[in-house]
């Protein structure tokens, strides 16, 4: 399917094809509950309610049955794609599922407590450089790098160290040469900067708050509910 193009906004590809098997559950960890509804729910409703978005891939394991019966499946700018083996796959499947626009920008699904603030602080930042970008927040706490034993082999000095988050934003056409070239030569691709970083481009940090955390253990959920309840009553 070849999506029209959507000069109001901005289009955000939702990578959602994993099945996190580090949450310990026999759902895909997207289809888990906070607060009555689906991880992936509360992530679709934060990008579609900010102003600067006009409509999401989620990008779907061939196998899933699950998305299909939840009410956000059937909002008018939602659109799904059938994703791959690898998140690489997945985001270069939305991506080719898109007409071609200028900008893309790429979320987390297990990401749902993204700001309003900081995407709109990242499209801006992105519009007036021209170049791309992602969010990332600065590394705080003392960086050990371990030996095959489980050992501390050297602290590394964090000194302009950052976690990277997402979104990440990259024009459309550089990103998808960028993960395909990458996939066709078997390069480690662990976010779309680094598929940019692979192909010899550089991006730019965005800061971004530390609350738009990744839900990959199950301790997170409890986290994100606290998260999620904390920015309901302040109005994000």
């Amino acid at each position: 399917m070849t999506l029209t193009s959507t000069p109001l906004g901005y289009t955000v590809v939702v990578p959602a094809a994993g099945v996190g098997s580090r949450m310990q559950q026999p759902l895909a960890k997207q289809y888990l509950q906070i607060n009555g509804s689906s991880i992936i729910e509360h992530t679709l409703n934060r990008l579609l309610s900010c102003d600067k978005i006009s409509q999401v891939i989620v990008v779907l394991s061939k196998n899933d049955q699950q998305f299909s019966k939840l009410a956000i499946a059937s909002h008018p700018n939602v659109h799904t794609a059938v994703g791959g083996k690898e998140r690489a796959d997945s985001v270069l499947a939305g991506l080719q599922a898109m007409s071609e626009q200028d900008w893309v920008l790429v979320h987390d699904a297990a990401r749902p407590c993204v700001s309003h603030d900081d995407i709109e602080r990242l499209i801006e930042f992105c519009e007036q450089s021209q170049e791309g970008a992602i969010l990332a927040t600065p590394v705080r706490d003392t960086m050990k790098r371990a030996n095959s034993s489980g050992q501390i082999a050297y602290t590394e000095e964090r000194e302009n160290m950052w976690h990277a988050l997402t979104p990440q934003m990259f024009p459309h056409r550089l990103l998808i040469d960028a993960l395909a070239n990458g996939l066709a030569e078997n390069a480690a691709i662990t976010d779309e900067a680094s598929a940019l970083e692979y192909a010899g481009q550089s991006a730019h940090l965005v800061s971004g708050r530390e609350d738009n955390i990744k839900i990959t253990r199950p301790a997170d959920l409890p986290l994100a509910a606290f998260i999620l309840s904390q920015q309901e009553s302040s109005c994000e």
